[in-house]
């Protein structure tokens, strides 16, 4: 990774899941956090890894992060990125309203708030950006460019929009509204949007994948694969110097079969990332560590895209990071972690034994019941 790193200064977190009051103050160098499962440890990670994304890292809905018995949640922290910045963000269960402060002002569109800490999740859930369904890999795309591309991200919000409208014209279709004629133009008048933004998705999403392939098959080298893991973005579009004008073609000639299913079948929320060990496709044909491996892979080249594209290593966020795999490639990644040794690193395992010894200078944390403390070895 190049250039400084972001740092977290102080943390305050307040009734987020099970955390009813968590203050740190964490060394630059960061810290581990011990503590057995259910006791909140992931859940201060995900509170950290909020600040980035402004939604759950695990998929959960904002009113489900409000401590039970409590009316809303707020994450403040005091950030060195490109200078000092405080930020903020609360939720009200009741109002089900979100606002974030950046440095005392409220941005004009909470997006903007996006990536106000960056940072990158290691967790064991991760082996689902292997084994899981595509929707889980263009989501690691999407997320990863939005928040190194305003561009892509504004591409991105109009795309879903214009997206959502078509549908629901379709829906309206296939439920009898309005006459064959009527029904089709009312779907077609959302086709030029989704070409014009799904063109500049298929775009960077396919220059990101093609310029990392190598990168990863290298990656999965260093932590311990010896087969040739390769990545494919794989299209309802061919390769093609106007995207646009293929997106529009491709929607049009589907227009008759997506009037009848009452859903859109092309455009780049139909696309994948394609993974593959020797030439066969990594999620069916990879053992439980092959495929561990190249997500942990994924990550690292999301660290690297973060740092490369901001000029800052992102905070690592490790959730029990050598969960399932065997010490070899534990060790690997050991040291590749301490290469990075610039990034912030907040780590949480359940047993005290199970710090590696590369980073038994972190300072450590006990948590118990959602309550954090100095770590005691009295």
């Amino acid at each position: 990774m190049s250039g400084s790193a972001a740092r977290l200064i102080h943390l305050d977190v307040r009734d987020f899941r099970n955390l009813a009051r968590v203050e740190l103050a964490p060394p630059a160098e960061g810290i581990v956090v011990v503590g057995e499962n259910g006791q909140g440890k992931t859940n201060l990670l995900e509170a950290i890894h909020y600040l980035q994304l402004l939604r759950s890292s695990r998929g959960a809905r904002d009113q489900d992060l409000v401590r039970f018995g409590a009316e809303a949640f707020h994450i403040g922290a005091t950030v060195d990125t490109d200078g000092r910045h405080e930020i903020g963000v609360g939720f009200e269960r009741a109002t089900k309203r979100k606002r974030a402060k950046i440095d005392g002002s409220i941005p004009e569109r909470l997006s903007d708030a996006l990536g106000a800490l960056p940072s990158v999740m290691f967790s064991p859930d991760d082996v689902e950006l292997v084994t899981g369904s595509p929707n889980l890999r263009r989501r690691f795309l999407d997320v990863m460019l939005a928040l190194t591309n305003r561009g892509y991200l504004a591409a991105l919000q109009h795309y879903r929009a214009a997206l959502l409208r078509r549908n629901a014209a379709l829906r309206d279709a296939a439920r009898g509204a309005g006459s064959g004629r009527n029904a089709s133009a009312s779907v077609a008048v959302w086709e030029a949007p989704l070409a014009r933004y799904g063109a500049l998705l298929w775009t960077e999403r396919r220059a990101w994948v093609v310029s990392m392939e190598d990168r990863l098959e290298s990656l999965c080298h260093e932590i311990g694969e010896t087969g040739n893991v390769r990545a494919r973005y794989a299209s309802t579009l061919t390769a093609t110097n106007d995207p646009a004008a293929a997106i529009a073609r491709a929607l049009e000639e589907k227009r008759p079969s997506d009037l009848r299913r009452g859903l859109t079948h092309a455009g780049p929320h139909r696309d994948d990332l394609v993974l593959t060990l020797d030439g066969r496709e990594l999620r069916v044909f990879g053992s439980a560590g092959q495929q561990r491996t190249t997500a942990i892979a994924l990550r690292m080249l999301e660290a690297a895209t973060l740092s490369e594209r901001a000029g800052r290593a992102p905070l690592l966020l490790l959730d029990d990071p050598f969960a399932e795999l065997d010490t070899r490639r534990a060790k690997r990644i050991l040291e590749w972690l301490s290469r990075e040794g610039r990034s912030q690193t907040v780590m949480a395992v359940p047993r005290e034994s199970e710090i590696p010894s590369e980073l038994t200078s972190l300072e450590r944390m006990r948590v118990t019941a959602g309550a954090v403390a100095r770590f005691s070895t009295a």
